[in-house]
């Protein structure tokens, strides 16, 4: 375990040099890569996102594209097409862009609904389907989507069932005085990205995903993600509450939040840290709930606060 979490530490570092004071938000999407998950980033634009993909993707040296999404981008433009070769008589595939370890799916919010729905498959199945012939994506594989979350003109709001196939949703934010007067230094010759060098190798993220899944997971743990879940579908103030998919995807971050801090088993804190950026955007709100500016991120707070924490000895797992 000690070799794999230095692993996942030096990415973090290395990607620390271009995304500058936001570690939180690097480690949350490496948690997500390690889970084999998706990541959806809200935020303004100027804070990094695409620079935090790119950066990722160079740390373990892993292939990345990036689609910008527009209205007029068509749903082949994403999983490829076939093509007729006159010189054999046959159709041949064409790969789209989403054949890629990374894949930075740009303002999603701006493409229509067919399109957005060309990524269900993609994402649950980490697979495209093209003529009825199924082709396999590299490995690992990962979708971090990002949105504008203040500009609606011209866009078309994700359903939730494109929601839920995210397994996180994180914001970056703008950076302190501080950190925004290194960012003015650091970048004054030029990008960092341009020296970024690998950390690691793609083929260590498929291992480690592997090793997550043997993290310790004690039954009070399970009832305690079950009674978080089923609170956020009895709160007065959502229409609809997270998915038992909500529920394992809060089970494998909690898995990696523990790996990554070099334990064997969960605890409840671990549980409690993956909560919020795992559960938050599955939340539907009611519209009186809106109209008081009450926030998913609220909600999952007030939850967290309420429900009872599990006491386990874990003095003698290892």
């Amino acid at each position: 375990m000690g070799d794999s979490v230095g692993l996942l530490r030096n990415i973090v570092k290395n990607v620390e040099n271009v995304i500058i004071g936001k570690k939180s938000a690097i480690e949350l999407t490496l948690m997500s890569l390690i889970c084999d998950g998706h990541v959806l980033i809200e935020d303004v634009p100027g804070v990094g996102k695409t620079s935090l993909v790119s950066s990722l993707a160079k740390s373990i040296n892993a292939s990345f594209k990036r689609i910008q999404f527009t209205p007029d981008i068509l749903p082949s433009d994403i999983t490829g097409f076939s093509m007729y070769n006159q010189k054999n008589g046959e159709f041949e595939y064409r790969p789209g862009s989403i054949m890629s370890h990374l894949v930075l799916a740009d303002e999603i919010n701006r493409t229509s609904p067919k399109t957005q729905a060309s990524l269900l498959e993609v994402m649950e199945e980490s697979q495209v389907t093209v003529d009825g012939t199924t082709y396999k994506l590299p490995k690992p594989f990962m979708v971090l989507a990002t949105q504008n979350p203040v500009e609606y003109l011209g866009t078309f709001p994700l359903p939730e069932a494109q929601l839920d196939r995210f397994f996180m949703k994180i914001t970056l934010g703008y950076p302190t005085a501080g950190e925004e007067g290194y960012i003015l230094s650091k970048f004054q010759q030029g990008s960092p990205m341009e020296a970024l060098k690998p950390a690691a190798d793609n083929q260590d993220i498929v291992s480690i995903q592997k090793e997550i899944r043997n993290i310790h997971v004690d039954q009070s743990i399970n009832h305690f993600i079950v009674d978080i879940v089923g609170q956020t579908r009895k709160h007065p103030d959502v229409l609809l509450g997270a998915s038992p998919r909500g529920s394992l995807s809060l089970f494998r971050a909690s898995q990696a939040w523990a790996f990554y801090n070099e334990r064997s088993y969960v605890l409840p804190e671990d549980v409690k840290k993956m909560a919020i950026p795992v559960l938050s955007h599955r939340l539907v709100l009611k519209q009186e709930a809106k109209l008081k500016k009450i926030t998913s991120e609220d909600i999952m707070q007030t939850i967290l606060n309420k429900v009872n924490v599990p006491v386990v000895d874990f003095n003698e797992k290892e």
